[in-house]
């Protein structure tokens, strides 16, 4: 007897709807992991302004390492107050450049120069940095030259000078100063300004002297903590994250329909850089 071959059953396409909600899922899936590595390991920055010259220009892009300094509701986008006070806690060297949140209001990103840890005296002289009465050295080292661009325009006409080829650059003195330590890095003096002469600031504990390199152009710890005039002493609870490394920098003269501008605008010498 011949048995009567029974039908296969076929298992209907999966709905719109669920692929649509794995799809979603995918996303969320995605957002939280991006989520956590800005928050715990790497987060980028860019820079607004040429508060830091010559180390940082106008147009720069770089990554911050989050956990050097540990982990507060300030390591959180929108600094949300999820952690308790700040966890993993360690203490930046001199020298360092770091990213915070700046006071008073605590709400906007700024990134400077760590000079005085806790205990530290820190004054300026005639322009010359003091360290607990000592003066850091400073020595006249070549001019810095930057392109003039989009992104970066001379302070005064009489900086600004052309290279042989004729490119129109800025020129500005620079110096190299030498930390307590060994650490020596690059600062720009323009002139004679009002916060080239300071009182002598003891450092309370918990707290940080920050300056910018480009110490002439730069409101940080010599200007009282007032909302786009300084920032005063900031709390060491307010460290975001190290500058670590020069993700991409352009001089802002792209235009996204013209695509080869991309490639012409970007910094290429300046990629790749770790502090």
């Amino acid at each position: 007897m011949t048995e009567t071959p029974q039908p296969i059953a076929v298992q209907p396409d999966a709905k719109p709807e669920e692929k649509q909600e794995s799809f979603v899922v995918f996303l969320l899936k995605l957002a939280l992991i991006v989520v956590i590595f800005r928050s715990f390991v790497f987060s980028p920055f860019n820079i607004p302004s040429e508060s830091m010259l010559p180390r940082l220009v106008n147009g720069d892009y770089l990554l911050a390492s989050k956990w050097s300094f540990g982990y507060s509701r300030y390591s959180l986008p929108f600094s949300v107050p999820l952690i308790p006070g700040r966890i993993l806690a360690s203490q930046p060297e001199r020298g360092e450049v770091v990213i915070f949140k700046a006071p008073p209001h605590n709400d906007i990103d700024y990134i400077k120069r760590v000079i005085g840890l806790p205990g530290d005296q820190v004054q300026m002289r005639g322009g010359q940095l003091f360290l607990n009465g000592e003066a850091v050295p400073k020595k006249r080292i070549a001019d810095f030259v930057v392109p003039i661009s989009p992104n970066t325009h001379c302070f005064f006409p009489h900086f600004e000078a052309r290279l042989a080829d004729g490119t129109p650059v800025c020129r500005y003195p620079q110096y190299r100063e030498t930390l307590p330590g060994g650490r020596s890095y690059e600062v720009l003096d323009i002139g004679i300004t009002p916060q080239d002469d300071t009182e002598v600031v003891v450092v309370p504990e918990g707290m940080l002297f920050m300056m910018g390199d480009n110490r002439d152009n730069s409101l940080d710890s010599r200007f009282p903590a007032v909302p786009g005039q300084g920032i005063g002493i900031v709390p060491q609870a307010n460290l975001v994250g190290k500058a670590s490394i020069m993700m991409f920098s352009t001089d802002g003269g792209a235009e996204w329909i013209k695509p080869w501008t991309w490639f012409t605008a970007a910094r290429w010498n300046r990629i790749g850089g770790t502090f």
